[in-house]
């Protein structure tokens, strides 16, 4: 990844003066407790693997085109040629931009983790680089890694505008998303739905280390790593500058951070998007596994 270099996006592709209706892009068509159990469980083992169906066989052997795994790719006479593409790539990392030098009416430039937001004084301009971010450090940058983010935000955000209205205006290039600029309360709302994760916030990490009470959330003993918990929960952090710190509703309202009516609303649309993302994901494997893409292998 040093061979990344630091690039800055073409003005031209941004509409940033039009008064034109935005183009829509048709690809982008209270505390919950918990009872505790006798016993602690022993739950199985999922493991997830691509294969070829039948009919996918079928049209390999007519010579139609089909995509072969990384493994095939890999172990064919063909890993010279993937690992030069790779290579080939690396250099095409948008690791930074500064677009307030060139285009005409951006304000400043604020620089997260991965992304750069600009100030117009209407709107925002978000550019998602690609910078790789974990651990509250940025590690590397990965070539069209910001493109996937923008893209996949991008395709969540239009299929959840019946729950709930979001800032996008446009969408001018594949890393760029120009939205509007909104009033935001400095609190994050992290639902879970399992006791997992490895970062110092994580469901598993505080629980492991004894923490029975977690952002207002009631957690019985006898839990384990990567169970599925009866109920989704809500753990709500501040928004700091280098870390998110935990917080419970009831320092959320007595900090002023959010009144009592603004955060069960916010708390009521975090977790049904939680859940409309469950439900989506579901259906998204149940039609990978019918269509014998991946199989699933209870152990």
């Amino acid at each position: 990844m040093a061979e990344c270099v630091r690039t800055t996006l073409n003005p031209s592709h941004f509409l940033l003066h039009s008064t034109k209706t935005p183009t829509q892009n048709p690809f982008f068509s209270s505390i919950s407790s918990f009872e505790a159990k006798p016993n602690a469980r022993k739950y199985p083992k999922i493991s997830l693997s691509v294969m070829f169906s039948q009919n996918q066989s079928q049209s390999q052997s007519q010579g139609q085109t089909q995509v072969p795994s990384l493994d095939a790719l890999l172990n064919s006479g063909r890993k010279e040629e993937v690992f030069a593409s790779i290579k080939a790539s690396l250099h095409n990392c948008l690791s930074e931009t500064n677009l307030q030098l060139t285009v005409p009416g951006l304000k400043s430039k604020t620089r997260g983790k991965v992304r750069d937001v600009y100030d117009s004084g209407d709107y925002l301009v978000l550019v998602t680089t690609d910078r790789q971010s974990a651990f509250d450090r940025i590690l590397a940058s990965i070539p069209f890694k910001g493109q996937v983010l923008n893209e996949t935000s991008l395709w969540w955000f239009n299929r959840t505008r019946h729950m709930i209205p979001n800032a996008v205006l446009s969408v001018p290039d594949k890393n760029v998303t120009i939205a509007k600029k909104c009033s935001v309360f400095p609190v994050e709302f992290v639902v879970r739905g399992f006791v997992t994760g490895s970062t110092e916030t994580s469901l598993w990490t505080v629980y492991k280390n004894g923490v029975r009470n977690y952002c207002g959330n009631v957690l019985p003993n006898g839990l384990v790593k990567n169970q599925k918990l009866t109920t989704n929960i809500l753990t709500p952090t501040t928004k700091a500058e280098d870390h998110d710190v935990p917080v419970t509703p009831d320092e959320i309202i007595e900090r002023g951070l959010m009144t009592q009516d603004e955060f069960y609303e916010a708390r009521e649309k975090a977790l049904s998007l939680f859940e409309y993302g469950q439900v989506i994901l579901i259906l998204f494997i149940n039609f990978m596994c019918f269509h014998g893409v991946i199989s699933i292998e209870i152990k």
